[in-house]
């Protein structure tokens, strides 16, 4: 891909030396005086001492703020892309958590690949897990409190959600297995705590392991090595979910459910599909949104009050603006495999800056969604209470409006 497809701006004429050439713009130094940022001179360059013009090309709105930004903000972004690949015989995975964000306080992220065939063991977690497909299929199983098992096949735009303490597994089907995005309710989770059915079982004196199951214990002599089960190369299976357990009983709980086919709600500049508790009973601890905006749309100014959001970048590019009280405001840019994150309450937007759809998801540790509109709630003020405010006219004043618009163009 070319470097001039990479930024939002006309950001890609570099200078003598590999110096970016941006045009004058003003930002807010932390005195709060407003300073010019100097164009681009052969003879005087703007960044004469070592950078990454690449990087600096993806972020536009870090190296020339809008003049808007102000103060201090922590880092609310994070790709992929930079995080460190966990590789096996069926497939990879790596992390986003706290210890790369540190502002994730509340969910971490995980993107896992595994090849047909390839198998995520069988495994649980102190944490809730709940999980995007983005790519190909899968198969999901568990079981519930209630002994009750679980077996379905996911496909693109599909969900699951595993409570705290439900085992469970994840295999790659044909024909070319899966990639899906996971979400624990806790930013501090580690891949590498997952309680796993192999480590437990070399952790356990075998003559224990025989009074247990009721056979000899030379039966346990050949147990595999948990370093080599995390995720492993293994048969694709045959067959229906329905008939991939004999006997038991089939559980009354659902563990996934079928995001895109939900009716969205259809805006001028694009759409946004919400699935929390109300609609995906099981889903305890994670709500979430997958909006959709057009070329030039926004994700209106708002803000919510139920928890801090995480974001998941799917598709497109763009920018979000953050509020965060005090006089500090901050704008990052994002694109697909990228993290956001808005601390709890903090007002905000997300803005197409490309020519092609921009597509994400929006994560809250809570079992509802919910946000507050900025236009809506100005809308349902007393209009005389809004003028002593913010000093607008009536061209303002009219154009706000009691209806909630979540994208806007």
């Amino acid at each position: 891909m070319k470097l001039e497809n990479l930024s939002r701006r006309s950001f890609m004429a570099f200078a003598a030396g590999g110096t970016v050439a941006l045009a004058a713009g003003k930002v807010h130094a932390h005195d709060g005086k407003v300073a010019t940022y100097p164009v681009n001179d052969p003879n005087h360059p703007r960044d004469p001492g070592p950078h990454d013009p690449v990087r600096e090309a993806l972020n536009p709105d870090l190296v020339d703020p809008p003049a808007t930004d102000s103060g201090t903000l922590p880092n609310l972004r994070f790709s992929f892309s930079d995080a460190h690949v966990r590789k096996g015989s069926g497939g990879w995975t790596r992390q986003v958590t706290q210890r790369e964000l540190g502002i994730s306080t509340t969910i971490a992220g995980v993107d896992m690949r595994l090849d047909k065939g390839g198998i995520r063991e069988l495994h649980w977690h102190k944490e809730g897990e709940w999980a995007y497909m983005l790519y190909g299929n899968a198969r999901i199983t568990a079981l519930d409190t209630a002994g009750g098992w679980f077996v379905d096949d996911v496909g693109v735009g599909d969900l699951w959600y595993f409570p705290p303490g439900v085992p469970h597994s994840i295999q790659g089907l044909g024909p070319d297995g899966c990639e899906f995005l996971l979400a624990f309710d806790n930013g501090n989770f580690d891949e590498d705590s997952t309680f796993l059915l192999s480590d437990w079982f070399k952790h356990i004196p075998p003559e224990v392991l025989a009074k247990n199951f009721g056979v000899p214990a030379e039966v346990f002599n050949t147990l595999p090595s948990p370093e080599e089960e995390y995720i492993f190369a293994g048969q694709a299976p045959d067959g229906a979910p329905a008939s991939a357990v004999s006997g038991g009983v089939k559980s009354k709980q659902v563990f996934s459910h079928k995001m895109l086919a939900q009716k969205p709600l259809t805006l001028p500049g694009g759409t946004v599909r919400i699935t929390d508790s109300s609609n995906f009973t099981v889903s305890k601890t994670i709500a979430a949104a997958l909006v959709e905006l057009a070329p030039g749309a926004m994700r209106e100014l708002h803000w919510h009050p139920n928890n801090d959001e995480w974001q998941y970048y799917l598709e497109g590019q763009g920018r979000m603006g953050v509020f965060a009280s005090s006089g500090q405001a901050r704008t990052f840019d994002f694109r697909a495999g990228d993290v956001g994150y808005v601390p709890f309450a903090m007002g905000h937007y997300i803005e197409n800056t490309g020519d092609k759809p921009l597509r994400f998801l929006e994560l809250f540790k809570s079992d509802y969604y919910a946000d507050i509109s900025l236009n809506q709630w100005l809308a349902s003020t007393p209009p005389a209470l809004v003028r002593q405010h913010l000093h607008l006219s009536d061209t303002f004043m009219n154009a706000l409006q009691q209806e909630k618009h979540p994208v806007v163009k």
